[in-house]
């Protein structure tokens, strides 16, 4: 199967990552002629499936809107020698689970062999409405669905199909960068006047004392043009998960069907749009106070409420195009680092085993509580480990990039927000760019969310906790500041 396959074929990866890393460090920090190329792909199944992101079994009833894979590729050349590149891959998917991005490299070394596969970045929007990735985790029908080995086959096909496609396609441009804002997400944990916290707690109790943690409004955009001055790709970086429609039983790209829709008819239908979800692992589009006000103004718009989000991502996108069309770039630096790192695991105590030992004999009972039992269970699986001496750190991918005056950094994970407001705080670039879930996920909670528990923050919640996010944090910054040597 995929995931034995990938498992035998880590020692092969880590060795390609460190080889890239070694040759991206050694390369020139000068100017060199960008080459871009993007291509879009849908990987809508056709046939219903299990949707992921949520404790309960859904199958999907029909498709509300479509999910795509995006994808970027940049190459910059000194004459006729490479310089360094990327293809960088969005996906309309909870996450990047384990194996796909194997998978998809292992297609294109025989379809693009001028291309290095270490180099391929695939990222999710963490819409739950998109089909699951692994096998066993729901109870599932034994017919009439597609299954989730077959459609990580299926979406593994389109999306090394796509990022041939854009990498093919590539031809000499430009690129400029912008800065915009937008209310999409508020932080959705709420803190009690007795310390606890919780995820979508209830803002009108009495107890209530505070929104736990930041905000970050930025929308980060990166805008490409070819030789032609058309506008042929953009990035648009925004620290909220794409979750507005999570629990409904349909195939649903959630906000950014919208959005790209909306830029596609204004700026051209060939436009490829990349999302990139922020650190958001705290955030989510969801309401969590002024709700009745919020709704008033959405409905004297005439507007849905993915249309209303879309409505802001956009205005703040032509806000960053203004400034980004006054300053672009057909020679800039770019170098792209790969590293392998490690991070420490979060310790499960004796105390907190006891208690989900429990949580896991209660729910093996009842077999619709399969997935929740499934998730307590793993938590039980990581204490044994760690009694045994066999807890391993977490081994995570970095890529790191610099393109111009701007940066872009890769993490695994649901990373609370405070962790990305200090890269970007710490970061050596003019803007900072920071993609979460390029990998399988799980969130890494903040001390002070640790502290207050409730779910994404508590153990079951977290493979690596706040010790790691700060490891995450420092060595990211480490890795940009190395590419900004040459000042």
């Amino acid at each position: 199967m995929l995931l034995l396959v990938s498992q035998l074929q880590r020692p092969l990866a880590m060795l390609a990552a460190t080889a890239s890393i070694l040759l991206a460090t050694a390369s020139p920090l000068f100017a060199a002629e960008l080459h871009i190329g993007g291509a879009s792909v849908s990987i809508t199944p056709d046939q219903p499936v299990a949707l992921t992101g949520q404790m309960r079994t859904r199958i999907s009833a029909n498709v509300e809107s479509e999910v795509t894979a995006t994808a970027l590729a940049l190459e910059s050349r000194d004459g006729d020698n490479v310089v360094d590149q990327a293809i960088m891959v969005s996906c309309d998917l909870i996450a990047i689970r384990e194996g796909l991005l194997d998978a998809v490299r292992q297609r294109l070394q025989d379809q693009i062999p001028d291309f290095d596969p270490s180099k391929l970045v695939m990222n999710a929007t963490h819409t739950h409405t998109a089909p699951v990735l692994r096998e066993g985790i729901y109870e599932l029908p034994d017919e009439g669905i597609m299954r989730p080995s077959e459609y990580v086959e299926f979406l593994a096909d389109r999306v090394a199909g796509a990022a041939a496609t854009a990498w093919q396609a590539r031809q000499p441009g430009q690129v400029g960068w912008g800065l915009g804002h937008a209310v999409v997400a508020q932080n959705r944990r709420t803190v009690y006047s007795n310390g606890t916290a919780a995820m979508y707690g209830a803002t009108a109790k009495d107890n209530f004392l505070e929104i736990e943690g930041y905000e970050d409004h930025g929308v980060e955009v990166l805008f490409f043009w070819d030789a032609k001055d058309q506008l042929i790709a953009t990035c648009v970086n925004v620290a909220c998960p794409a979750q507005e429609v999570e629990g409904r039983s349909a195939v649903n790209a959630d906000f950014w069907h919208p959005v790209r829709n909306t830029l596609r008819e204004k700026y051209g239908e060939d436009l490829h749009v990349l999302a990139w979800t922020g650190a958001a692992g705290d955030q989510s589009p969801h309401l969590m106070y002024s709700k009745p006000a919020e709704e008033r103004m959405r409905k004297l718009r005439g507007l849905t409420r993915l249309e209303e989000l879309s409505r802001r991502i956009v205005v703040a996108w032509e806000e960053a195009l203004q400034g980004a069309s006054q300053e672009r770039h057909s020679d800039v630096p770019f170098v792209h680092t790969v590293k392998t790192i490690e991070l420490p695991e979060r310790m499960v105590t004796h105390e907190e085993s006891f208690a989900i030992k429990a949580k896991v004999a209660d729910l093996a009972t009842d077999p619709k509580q399969k997935r929740r039992m499934q998730w307590h269970q793993a938590a039980v699986d990581r204490f044994d480990r760690q009694q045994a001496g066999e807890l391993q750190p977490y081994e995570m991918e970095l890529h790191a990039i610099r393109l111009g005056d701007i940066a872009i950094a890769t993490n695994d994970f649901e990373l609370f927000t405070d962790f990305g407001i200090q890269m970007k705080a710490r970061s050596p670039a003019l803007q900072t760019f920071v993609i979460q879930l390029a990998g399988p996920g799980t969130y890494v909670p903040s001390a002070r969310a640790a502290r207050g528990g409730g779910y994404s923050a508590i153990v079951e919640s977290n493979l690596v906790g706040p010790e790691g996010g700060q490891a995450l944090a420092d060595q990211t910054v480490e890795q940009l500041k190395s590419l900004w040597s040459d000042k």
